[in-house]
Order: structure tokens, then C-alpha cells, then sequence
């Protein structure tokens, strides 16, 4: 008879303190067979410190979709294997996605171990709106590509975060400021859980001269939560009227043209209403 599947397991591990490692993490480490981890030369260390000798394999960005065939290979003969990151929960902004859409696709059941997250962690003490949120992960490396995804991002009503590396950090919140507004409220959260661990709420211009003013706040990995925009006020209800009378007579792109040449209102907004519109 062929073996039951094993088990994925998704195995967090702290991002900076050592107390933060779960017993069931451990216990779960040290009972798989295998342990795919995002940097063997990384997790070594702390696998020595709690005392794990399960045998490890390399899974990154450069190497998952190889690996993916054999490390299913082996949960579909029984074999149960844990993923870990450099630190934290594995796939926020973290390898991991194609292993775990493969063990799904394939009947493996896959089971998380929680623990430390800095998205959650920033969240829970930023002072900012944590009930809806957007996590955009890491912002593209290139200025322009970092400047038009902020630009698309300017009008959400719901608190933005964002993870970002040392050597880009002071640039990242010069962008903000600029695109999203140099007042709003954004929580800058550094070296969370460790020695000169960050946590300030200011305006995003605050901010970038605070991590300016001083050279320390440019080292280490940091979580960046700015506060939502506020809610664009509805349309006039002329402007809807407006709207409404020239889609009775024109196809929509032309309502819309000539419907913000009458009202002054966005034409991107006409367009979403006059889609509201005719689907009613």
C-alpha cells in the first residue's frame, strides 16, 4: 500500500527575541523529517540553540520552483516537512507560495505553527487603524516603479504596510511624504522584539527627518505603517444626474468625457459610477 501523505507544516520562528519561539514550534521541528528553510546558513544557529538536529534543505527565491517536485515527492510518501524563514512567518514577503499552492493542489494537508509576525506585531502597537489594512510587502527597488505603485496606492482608506530593507528606508519615507502627503500619520517600527528596537508615531515628514537625523535608525529591517486616506466625499448628486441623462443617450465612454467637461468632477470617478449605474 503507498504511504498516507504527510503534513506541510508553516512554522514561525521570532524575529528577534529568542523567548518568542513557540514549545509547539519546537516540538514540531524537531519531530518532522525534513526542514526547508530559507537560508540553512541562517537557521543553523537557531535550531542548535532549542536543540533541533532534523536535517535541513535550502528553499528560496532562487531554487523553490525546482525544488517543489521533490520536496512533494516526499510528503506524498509520508515524509513530513517543515517550512521556516530567516525569521518570523513564513510567505509574508517570505518564499514558500509555490510549496504550499503545490502541497494544497495535491491533497497534502498543511497546518501552520503561529507565532512571531512583524506585520502583526507593528499593527498591534501602532496607534493606527488595524481592523482593515493593506499589506504591499516590500515596494519595488526602482524609484519610479516605487513612485507609481505609491501613486496608485494614494487614495486607500485603509492603513497601509509596508516592510522595508536599511539601504532603501530614508528614500521609502521621502517617496511617502511626498505622494501621500507630508502629514499623515505613519508608524515607523525598526529591530522589532530586539535591542534597539524602534517604535514611533509621527507624520510621514517627521519620520524621514527623524531616521535623517540619525544614522542608527538606518540599520535593520522595518515595518512602515501609514494611516488610510480619508474617504473621497460621494458625488454630487447633480453630477449623478448629469451622468445619468447622458448614458440614456450616449455609449458610456462619451457619457463620462462630456459628463466631467459639464461637472468638473474626475472622470475616473464618473467611470465607477456610471459602471454602478448600469449594473443596477
Amino acid at each position: 500500500m503507498p504511504a498516507s501523505p504527510g503534513l506541510l507544516y508553516i512554522v514561525a520562528t521570532p524575529i528577534g527575541n529568542l523567548g518568542d519561539m513557540s514549545p509547539r514550534a519546537v516540538e514540531t521541528l524537531k519531530s518532522v523529517d525534513l526542514i526547508a528553510a530559507e537560508d540553512t546558513r541562517h537557521s543553523l544557529p537557531l535550531l542548535k540553540q532549542f536543540g533541533v538536529a532534523t536535517p535541513l534543505t535550502a528553499l528560496h527565491e532562487h531554487n523553490e520552483r525546482e525544488a517543489v517536485p521533490t520536496l512533494i515527492a516526499r510528503l506524498q510518501q509520508g515524509a513530513s516537512i517543515a517550512l521556516i524563514s530567516d525569521a518570523g512567518t513564513p510567505l509574508l514577503s517570505d518564499p514558500g507560495y509555490h510549496l504550499t499552492r503545490a502541497a494544497h493542489e495535491a491533497g497534502i494537508r498543511v497546518t501552520p505553527i503561529p507565532g512571531a509576525s512583524a506585520l502583526s506585531a507593528a499593527l498591534s502597537a501602532s496607534g493606527l487603524r488595524a481592523g482593515q489594512f493593506v499589506f504591499e510587502g516590500f515596494l519595488p527597488p526602482r524609484a519610479a516603479a516605487r513612485r507609481a505603485r505609491l501613486e496608485a496606492l494614494r487614495g486607500e482608506t485603509r492603513t497601509l504596510a509596508l516592510f522595508e530593507a536599511p539601504h532603501r528606508l530614508l528614500e521609502t519615507l521621502e517617496d511617502l511624504a511626498a505622494l501621500l502627503g507630508a502629514q499623515r500619520r505613519a508608524l515607523l517600527a525598526r529591530e522589532l522584539t530586539k535591542t534597539f528596537e524602534t517604535l514611533r508615531l509621527d507624520t510621514l515628514r517627521g519620520l524621514h527627518e527623524f531616521v535623517r537625523g540619525d544614522p542608527q535608525q538606518q540599520k535593520g529591517e522595518s515595518v512602515i505603517l501609514v494611516e488610510g486616506a480619508e474617504p473621497s466625499a460621494p458625488l454630487a448628486t447633480e453630477a449623478e444626474k448629469v451622468l445619468r441623462a447622458l448614458l440614456a443617450e450616449l455609449p458610456l465612454k462619451q457619457a463620462v468625457k462630456l459628463a466631467s467637461a459639464i461637472t468638473g468632477v474626475k472622470k475616473n470617478d464618473l467611470y465607477d459610477l456610471a459602471l454602478k449605474l448600469q449594473l443596477k
